[in-house]
């Protein structure tokens, strides 16, 4: 069983808009859903796969439990850094992870996305891991809290901007997999 989108934004007592859609990307991994869920829930493993392609994440701090956070900067080739933040509503060992994703600053304070001022301020995150014949189905479903209709549409407007990123993740995450099994 997996939490449904429609009862999770409920829980949380998200509102989306009638015409707003939710952002949902998926990947399978060649390898077990317990380690699939270790590398999205150890700082350790995070650090090493999370983020956009050539950033590195040179400060991170996970407390795994409802209400914990994990709290990162990633960096970029150039120097420049962003600090996000994920906090833990729901963890679900090895099934499902719901958290609210936010960019913050290095308090853990929520900021403004630092390049598109009207994104929105909180993401209602679900990840669901699925096994497969010995593979891992990985889910995302992100979904804006209360945005204005502003942040809404353009959230909307960049869905393939999320799913390029993502893919980039994704594909660096499959790539670590591979060296944990050597």
């Amino acid at each position: 069983m997996s939490p449904s989108n429609e009862s999770t934004s409920a829980r949380f007592g998200t509102k989306q808009p009638a015409d707003g859609t939710e952002f949902v990307i998926s990947r399978i991994f060649d390898a077990p859903r317990e380690l699939v869920f270790r590398m999205w829930t150890e700082a350790e493993h995070l650090k090493h796969w999370f983020g956009p392609s050539g950033f590195k994440i040179p400060v991170s701090y996970l407390n795994l439990v409802p209400g914990g956070a994990f709290h990162y900067c990633m960096r970029a080739p150039g120097g420049s850094e962003m600090w996000g933040k994920w906090v833990f509503k729901e963890i679900e060992t090895p099934q499902w992870l719901v958290l609210i994703n936010t960019f913050s600053n290095k308090h853990g304070n929520i900021t403004r996305h630092p390049y598109v001022p009207d994104w929105p301020l909180e993401l209602l995150t679900t990840i669901t891991f699925a096994e497969q014949d010995g593979k891992t189905l990985v889910k995302i479903v992100w979904l804006p809290i209360n945005p204005t209709p502003r942040e809404q549409r353009v959230f909307d407007t960049m869905h393939d901007e999320m799913a390029e990123g993502w893919n980039g993740t994704f594909d660096q995450l499959a790539a670590y997999l591979t060296t944990l099994s050597n």
